[in-house]
């Protein structure tokens, strides 16, 4: 592999520009009020609770139901994605996101609020898939790492929403007015992305693909998935995403209240910073990656080693509290794993042609997905069965982020010697175009 990346434009890459600029940016706001729905619930864990009268494990069930609908989702939605288009897709998932976080507004019991998380995690699962295709589409290749990470940076100030304006209008309005309000944002999405959103510029039309029904959908899957890439990039998203995910999902506030006895409002600001740092962090490794190919295990494996580092000084700290210091630099830490996750997509990317580009990037989503369910239940289970011993139960994270990078080790060779000779194979396509 080259240690910079290649600057050459494919023959039909999309033009870029700022109509495409304004199109892509319909999609990334679908994107941030999904994240807007999908974080809610950390920052009203503890309301939830209460409300709903439930234990640690219950609690925790919310959030793994929604993982669970949105890891599950994540193949079906590539494969409607390439099948469909984009905006039919973003359509769909506006609908039912907005629907779920409605009903879990007006849910009277812990059975209803759970079906509505499920629902809203349907929805969820059909927007990011789709804006990263969306980005392929009007914008030219080279563009890739960075459009990607743009959009998580976006999809993360929707988090930054659910930590200051959603955490402060529970406090003020109640839970009621505070969810059913912030339903109104998936309705304003939905009419922008119905009445300007268009799925490739003009000229750009992707060739007609053959679909065969279950044939097809077999070969679609058969073929990412044999691409060393896909399942590098999954291994990739499923090791650096899940430990911010958690904490931000759902036990950051509970750890940080009740394991290290802050208030609700410096364990909020702490949550701030975990978002503001991702945002930094996302711009930065977004420009590294887009120039340096080879920088891109490094950068992967780095956040998984000082992601594991400050969690392990965060949780064995000796004493009753860890320090604030070592708090703040273990969520700006955790500010570094959605960028270092989005690295997972851009080995899948060059793997894949653009026929199966949804497909390959629902196989890079589902990983850090099932990480989070996974760590997610394992904390409630075991805050539940040692009696909210936090240094227990988040040491679960460590057993996935061993599992993840073992994998990646295991297969960084093989993806990187598959991507040079698809990096030499579009040179030669580039050269024998005709003028």
């Amino acid at each position: 592999m080259t240690s910079a990346a290649p600057t050459l434009s494919l023959p039909g890459d999309p033009p870029g520009g700022r109509r495409a600029a304004w199109v892509w940016g319909i999609g990334v706001a679908v994107y941030f009020v999904a994240i807007i729905f999908r974080t809610s619930l950390g920052v009203a864990g503890l309301d939830a609770a209460d409300r709903f009268d439930v234990n640690a494990s219950a609690l925790s069930t919310f959030s793994i139901l929604q993982l669970l609908v949105y890891a599950g989702m994540q193949i079906p939605v590539g494969l409607m994605v390439d099948r469909l288009g984009t905006k039919k897709v973003l359509t769909i998932g506006a609908i039912l996101f907005t629907l779920g976080q409605l009903g879990f507004a007006l849910s009277p019991t812990y059975g209803t609020a759970l079906a509505s998380r499920a629902l809203l995690g349907c929805g969820d699962a059909m927007t990011f898939i789709s804006v990263l295709r969306l980005g392929t589409r009007w914008f030219p290749a080279r563009r890739g790492p960075m459009i990607g990470q743009v959009a998580a940076l976006f999809g993360m100030a929707g988090n930054l929403v659910s930590t200051l304006v959603i955490a402060r209008s529970l406090h003020s309005f109640g839970w009621t007015t505070t969810f059913v309000g912030s339903s109104l944002a998936g309705i304003v999405v939905l009419v922008l992305l119905l009445l300007f959103l268009k799925d490739h510029p003009e000229g750009h039309a992707p060739p007609p693909a053959e679909h065969a029904g279950g044939v097809y959908v077999r070969r679609q899957i058969a073929a990412a998935w044999r691409e060393p890439g896909t399942r590098l990039g999954m291994w990739v998203h499923f090791t650096t995403q899940f430990p911010a995910m958690v904490f931000l999902l759902l036990w950051g506030m509970p750890f940080l209240v009740e394991a290290q006895g802050l208030s609700r409002g410096t364990a909020g600001e702490l949550l701030t910073l975990v978002v503001l740092s991702n945002m930094a962090v996302g711009l930065v490794y977004g420009q590294v990656i887009a120039r340096h190919h080879a920088a891109r295990i490094p950068l992967a494996l780095g956040t998984v080693a000082m992601t594991a580092l400050l969690w392990a000084s965060a949780i064995l700290h000796p004493g009753d509290h860890a320090p604030m210091w070592l708090l703040i630099t273990l969520c700006v830490v955790l500010g570094a794993c959605g960028p270092a996750s989005m690295i997972g997509f851009d080995f899948a990317r060059p793997a894949n042609p653009p026929e199966r580009q949804g497909t390959a990037s629902g196989i890079v989503n589902m990983g850090g997905f099932v990480a989070s369910m996974t760590t997610l239940f394992a904390v409630g289970v075991l805050l539940d069965a040692t009696g909210d011993n936090y240094r227990i139960a988040f040491a679960s994270v460590f057993v996935l982020e061993a599992i993840g990078v073992v994998q990646i080790l295991r297969l960084r060779a093989r993806a990187a010697h598959r991507e040079r000779e698809h990096h030499v194979i579009s040179r030669v396509e580039a050269v024998h175009v005709p003028a």
